[in-house]
C-alpha cells in the first residue's frame, strides 16, 4: 500500500477516532447508557467506517485499476481484489 504514504497519517487519524468511537461504545454499555444513546453511537461509527472503507476503495481504483499505463494483467488482479473484498464486505 506504498500508495497510501502520502495519507497515511490522515488515515491513521481516521483509525483512531473510530477507536475512540468504539471506546466510547464499550463504556456506554458498561454504564448501563440508555440504549437509543447506544445505538445512535454505534450508527456513527458504522458510518465513520463505512467512509474508511470507500475511502480505501477509492484509493485503491484510482491505483491499482484506472491509473494510466498499468498492463492488463495488473488491471484485471486489482478488479478481482476489489471485487472480493466488495463481496467480503457486503455480508
Amino acid at each position: 500500500m506504498a500508495h497510501l504514504q502520502k495519507k497515511k497519517a490522515q488515515l491513521v487519524a481516521r483509525v483512531r477516532r473510530i477507536a475512540g468511537q468504539m471506546a466510547a461504545i464499550e463504556k456506554a454499555i458498561e454504564q448501563d447508557a440508555d440504549c437509543s444513546a447506544v445505538l445512535q453511537q454505534v450508527a456513527g461509527a458504522r458510518g465513520a467506517l463505512n467512509g474508511l472503507m470507500g475511502e480505501l476503495i477509492e484509493d485503491h481504483v484510482r491505483e491499482h485499476v484506472a491509473r494510466p499505463g498499468l498492463d492488463a494483467t495488473a488491471r484485471a488482479a486489482g478488479a478481482e481484489e476489489l471485487i472480493a473484498v466488495v463481496r467480503r464486505y457486503a455480508k
